[in-house]
């Protein structure tokens, strides 16, 4: 069987950029190389397209030396045209080819990547790729949006309020009003952020400009939330072939026990106060009903590829906290380790994510 050339495209300019990179460490060192030619192209924090190295153990997370996609002189060109499949690259040695590409593999979390920026750049050159499309990616970037269609598709979440840059500069007493209609504690985090980069929970209104600052460093639009008091599950999607409907995972649970909440410290860097606890401990009726949810949310905003869907389990029921298009997906991360559970490999998880997304491709879908 001849191999199919993947591009794996990693890094990028977000303020997620090491998390793609250990992601990137983590695909490299799991895909089948029998099945593979693999391409590595990372995104430096500049937005540089450059040749990196095929070491997995170059890309690790490691909280004193976070991984990173360097500018090694190296340019990556995509093709000009729906007429071609080939990558050049142009370095010290001059322009080379780098062969025709079957499928682009884009492990980017955060802005300019998982928000429909690079799936629209590959739907102009005509390139396939793994995960959702320009819509599907815009509206789980956006926290505001994704609950806007959650609540048209009759899906619960989490009572908000939304505010932006101009607003909080200008009528600041919008977002205390929020908090006291809310109910303390609330959290407040950018709405086009993900893995918990700057969201701040708030007991008390003199916290709250703090908390503005920190998310407005991120975003121009914050939400604030109501707290859920619950369980913490979270649950791994999969796109079903052309005319098969989607499957879920078992589902993992977010088990806090010395932390205010699942933070970025906590979820990437191994800080203290969380355990991952996989599968978590439902009934049989309670999770058909999370993975039915979660299967409704996925379809509701379009999803292709791929999805973790995240739930509080109240005591009045399931609430959806949000929809994330390209899941953490180092070996160890929840969306693979779902899917390990419920019996995928790793490596036959990136197999199953590259045949579903070539399958739709020929399909047209």
């Amino acid at each position: 069987m001849d191999k199919l050339t993947v591009v794996l495209l990693f890094g990028g300019r977000s303020s997620e950029h090491s998390i793609s990179c250990a992601t990137a460490g983590g695909v490299l060192g799991a895909i089948d190389r029998e099945r593979y030619n693999v391409i590595p192209v990372g995104i430096t924090r500049s937005g540089a397209f450059v040749l990196e190295d095929d070491d997995p153990a170059k890309f690790a997370l490691d909280a004193q030396a976070l991984p990173a996609v360097a500018d090694n002189g190296s340019r990556v060109r995509w093709p000009d045209s729906t007429d071609t499949r080939e990558l050049t690259v142009t370095d010290a040695l001059g322009t080379r080819y780098l062969g025709a590409v079957d499928l682009v593999f884009p492990i980017l979390h955060g802005p300019f990547g998982e928000d429909g920026t690079i799936q629209g750049m590959l739907e102009l050159i005509g390139l396939p790729y793994v995960g959702s499309g320009v819509l599907a990616s815009s509206l789980g970037m956006d926290k505001h949006f994704t609950k806007t269609v959650f609540q048209q598709a009759s899906l619960p979440v989490a009572p908000w309020r939304t505010m932006t840059a101009d607003e909080w500069a200008e009528a600041p007493g919008m977002a205390y009003a929020a908090l006291e209609e809310l109910g303390a504690p609330v959290f407040v985090k950018p709405a086009r952020a993900g893995s918990s980069v700057g969201v701040s929970k708030v007991s008390s209104a003199d916290q709250l400009a703090e908390a503005m600052a920190v998310a407005l460093a991120e975003d121009s639009k914050v939400l604030i939330e109501a707290e859920l008091v619950g369980r913490e599950l979270e649950v791994a999607v999969l796109q079903g072939r052309p005319g098969e409907s989607a499957r879920a995972s078992v589902a993992g649970e977010v088990v806090v026990t010395g932390r205010e909440f699942y933070d970025f410290e906590a979820k990437y860097l191994g800080a203290p106060g969380i355990d991952l606890v996989c599968p978590a401990v439902l009934g049989d009726a309670e999770l058909a009903v999370m993975r039915r949810l979660a299967i409704h949310a996925f379809d509701s905003i379009g999803g292709a590829g791929l999805a973790r869907v995240d739930f509080f389990l109240t005591a009045h029921g399931w609430v959806i906290n949000e929809i994330n298009t390209m899941p953490g997906f180092t070996p160890i991360s929840m969306f693979p380790s779902c899917w390990l559970a419920s019996g995928f490999s790793y490596p036959e998880l990136i197999d199953e994510l590259i045949d579903v997304a070539l399958a739709h491709a020929r399909h047209g879908s």
